[in-house]
């Protein structure tokens, strides 16, 4: 047994499915004197690897993880330990199968086979199942199941076969040292470790681990309730592992799934059982192992009681008995992603709260950006960068997944708002909002008006012209108030609240040069200046698109989404000097932002100040301080809505003046507040503004995406070399503008995509592009100014022509679209007269 070395060039902390999967991929990618530890025995450490019920449903409606989990399928076919089963999801209820038909939408969207079939299909290949139980299925036959100890043990002996790993089993972490902000020694109870690279794959104690170099892990340990059934006589003479499909009976949150003689059933159904990652028992005091708890029965009864009634002769039979039952232990995270990447502390990274479907891709997708500065797969919602301080508390993870474990299986809007640890960041004018009647969806913990239930009356005013949604499920977390207020943003002019931008400044003699490395755009312009532009990492894939402002010759002004500001922060940190000198000060919580933009907007803000705010006066793309209703405020002409306007950054005492005074100052021109709605999808669609997310990610490029200007700054920046040659070559996907022709339905009801589903030819054929990818919606939402449904969507180039006539598949129905812009062109005020 090896002994624990004194140095190493990266410590792997964790030897189950991922901490195998990162030592295999980061020898393939040549890193040099790897060590991994774990405090079990190999090859099963106690970790959750060697308990889970280890099969592989691909289908997700997340693009992020079902690429993880068909690469992580191509892994384990590879290595061999993949066996192909097939799998039914069933529905008892309409509702499921409506969700089931959204679910066929991502399965042809990511190019994986599925079909929805009978109740008598079902019994065809699962003859033990009572078809009265459910009503139809969604059949794939790609599942399978895999044997994740066996692979992990062929990628660690593929890395230990390289001579440059070496395992130590056995040995427990006690702490680890953080000096100047990177991580230089992980300690343990078989002596320290001198190392610049650490990677957390600890699973459930990873938490544990983070605190240790006072990094935030927010996961918690959470039961997931398994018996297994037999023998049963249906299955004993069967060869193998397995034989027939395994199912997933939706309704009831449970699975049944065939291991030899016994059936498998396990339940997502009972309440949120969740543990601390420190009261984990330690494997001397575990009967099983760590993570296999003591069954508390009381919980899976009712779970149980169902699945007898979907398969009664099997789990009934005569001889067959609860042989196995745990309460195994997962990893949840607050909101359902993994944690990847490095944090704050240099060299420190994590790939933690990933399930076996995800392990091998994630291994990889880890493994190559700590070696290039970016992954095959776009990662960004894993990144643990994304975490604001509020999703780091113990009780926010605590919450949030109790609220979300019922929703494993649960049908999910995809607009659906979570209801626990709410209130976390409000507005300088949050009372007033709710005084409006503010509707609140919550982004990275504030609260953010989508529309205002004052603005009902605009409903009269504008009639049809509101486009009404008929079908509940389109009309979920929505309302037709958001296009009234869009038509009298368009009309006259929209107050909007957008303090939960994410706003920091980076001052010092090192300022330009760090915003210059970043950014693709220019940034050594004039002071006042404002700039809007992307950012890469190195292989010329999308980071961010963001605004900076120079306010100062030393002193430049990034502002940002609130989601994913945080991830932002940390790319532009990690451009710093290291002397010291230049600092990122964030100013989120110190400075608000509101937005004012219409054809009124101008009489409005005249209104308010003495200050030239003229066309010739205030030019588009430019910053000034200005006062406005007696209070000081950075005021920036921008729109990302295509109206004149500017976004005002003040003070967060002075915001709930300011949004009254425009308020009030706004009446007498029919100005109203506006939400999020309006800012975030029917001003941007009209506009054909990508964002970042949705149309933008890192496996989009610049020239894809319809955003390459006509020269490219000779400073040098993150991915300008893949960006130059991106340049030179023909795009292998456009992105499209799409309207819809016609949305009646087969039922009568005109039906609204709502993003993800897959773009086919207009008789349902499919298409695919030059990446070899299914173009999908990656934005829908009205465009109330043209009385038209907008999608965009990546195409192949052959199809990227105007007045192309394709189809839009939606619950299993195709809907005629129309490609009406293949670039930035926007479908309203194409030459921009409204920003002046």
């Amino acid at each position: 047994m090896a002994t624990v070395p004194t140095s190493a060039g990266v410590v792997v902390i964790g030897a189950g499915i991922v901490g195998n999967s990162l030592v295999h991929h980061l020898t393939r990618l040549g890193w040099r004197d790897i060590v991994q530890i774990d405090k079990g025995a190999l090859p099963n450490p106690g970790g959750s690897t060697g308990h889970a019920s280890n099969f592989i449903f691909p289908v997700d409606h997340s693009r992020e993880i079902t690429d993880l989990t068909l690469d992580s399928v191509r892994q384990y076919q590879e290595m061999g330990v993949f066996t192909q089963s097939g799998g039914f999801e069933i529905a008892r209820t309409e509702e499921r199968m409506e969700e089931l038909r959204r679910r066929m939408s991502s399965a042809k969207a990511w190019g994986i086979e599925a079909e929805l079939v009978s109740p008598e299909f079902v019994k065809e290949k699962v003859p033990f199942i009572e078809t009265d139980q459910f009503i139809g299925a969604f059949w794939t036959p790609s599942v399978g199941v895999v044997d994740s100890l066996r692979a992990g043990t062929i990628m660690r002996e593929k890395a230990l076969a390289t001579g440059e790993l070496t395992v130590v089993p056995t040995v427990e972490v006690i702490g680890m040292d953080v000096e100047d902000g990177r991580i230089r020694r992980v300690r343990t109870d078989g002596g320290d470790i001198e190392t610049e690279y650490v990677v957390i794959a600890a699973g459930v104690w990873s938490p544990k681990l983070g605190d240790m170099a006072g990094v935030s892990i927010p996961l918690t340990p959470a039961v997931h309730q398994m018996i297994s059934v037999g023998p049963c006589p249906q299955l004993a003479e069967r060869e193998g592992e397995i034989s027939f499909p395994i199912v997933r009976d939706m309704d009831t949150f449970c699975y049944e799934r065939q291991h030899g003689a016994d059936m498998e059933v396990g339940s997502y159904a009972h309440r949120a059982i969740l543990h601390e990652p420190e009261d984990i028992p330690s494997i001397e005091q575990s009967k099983l192992s760590p993570t296999e708890l003591p069954f508390t029965s009381e919980d899976f009864d009712p779970q149980l009681e169902q699945a007898y009634e979907l398969m009664p002769e099997l789990l009934g039979a005569e001889g067959a008995e609860m042989r196995y039952a745990i309460n195994g232990l997962l990893s949840l995270t607050c909101d359902g992603a993994p944690i990847l990447g490095e944090s704050h502390v240099k060299g420190l990274w994590t790939a933690s709260a990933v399930w076996i479907k995800e392990g091998p891709g994630v291994g990889r997708a880890v493994a190559e950006w700590m070696t290039q500065g970016y992954s095959e797969i776009d990662i960004h919602h894993s990144d643990i960068a994304r975490f604001h301080p509020h999703q780091m508390r113990r009780e926010h993870t605590r919450l949030r997944t109790t609220e979300s474990f019922i929703k494993t299986y649960g049908i999910v809007h995809p607009a659906e708002q979570y209801e626990s640890d709410r209130d976390q960041r409000l507005a300088p004018m949050h009372e007033s909002q709710k005084k409006l009647g503010a509707f609140f969806f919550e982004t990275a913990g504030w609260e953010r008006p989508h529309w205002y239930e004052s603005n009902a009356p605009l409903l009269e005013v504008y009639g049809d012209a509101v486009m009404p949604r008929e079908h509940e499920w389109d009309a979920r977390w929505w309302s037709p108030i958001i296009n009234a207020e869009h038509l009298r943003m368009r009309e006259a002019a929209g107050v909007i609240d957008l303090s939960a931008f994410a706003i920091f400044d980076i001052t010092g003699p090192g300022a330009l040069d760090t915003v210059q490395r970043t950014c693709v755009a220019q940034c050594d312009v004039a002071v006042g200046k404002v700039i809007y532009t992307p950012v890469l990492n190195a292989n010329g894939g999308f980071l961010s698109d963001l605004t900076v402002m120079r306010l100062g010759e030393d002193h430049f002004r990034v502002v940002t989404g609130g989601a994913h500001g945080m991830a932002d922060r940390k790319t532009f940190g990690d451009q710093l000097p290291e002397d010291g000198a230049t600092t990122l000060t964030d100013v989120t919580d110190q400075v608000s932002t509101i937005g004012l933009w219409g054809p009124r907007a101008r009489d409005i803000l005249s209104s308010l100040t003495g200050d030239d705010v003229s066309d010739g006066g205030f030019g588009f793309l430019t910053c000034r301080e200005i006062t406005v209703g007696g209070v000081s405020v950075l005021a920036s002409r921008i729109s990302y809505v295509g109206e004149l306007g500017w976004e005002l950054y003040v003070a967060m005492d002075d915001a709930a003046q300011l949004w009254d005074a425009l308020l009030q100052a706004g009446e007498p021109h029919g100005a109203v507040p506006v939400g999020i709605g309006v800012y975030g999808t029917t001003g941007r669609l009209e506009k054909g503004y990508r964002a970042y997310g949705y149309e933008l990610d890192s496996e989009r490029t610049i020239v894809e995406a319809g955003m390459q200007r006509p020269k490219v700054k000779a400073a040098d920046f993150v991915g300008k070399e893949a960006y130059l040659a991106q340049r030179e070559q023909a795009p292998a996907a456009v992105l499209c503008t799409m309207t819809v022709d016609d949305h009646t339905s087969a039922s009568g009801i005109k039906r609204y995509m709502l993003g993800g589903e897959p773009i086919l030819t207009r008789d349902g054929g499919t298409l695919t592009d030059g990446h070899g990818h299914h173009p999908y919606v990656t934005s829908a939402g009205s465009a109330p100014s043209l009385g038209k449904h907008i999608l965009m969507a990546y195409l192949p180039p052959d199809q990227a022509v105007l007045g192309n006539e394709l189809a839009v598949s939606y619950m299993e129905e195709l809907y005629p679209v129309t490609v009406a812009s293949i670039d930035a062109t926007p479908l309203l005020d194409p030459e921009n007269g409204r920003l002046r």
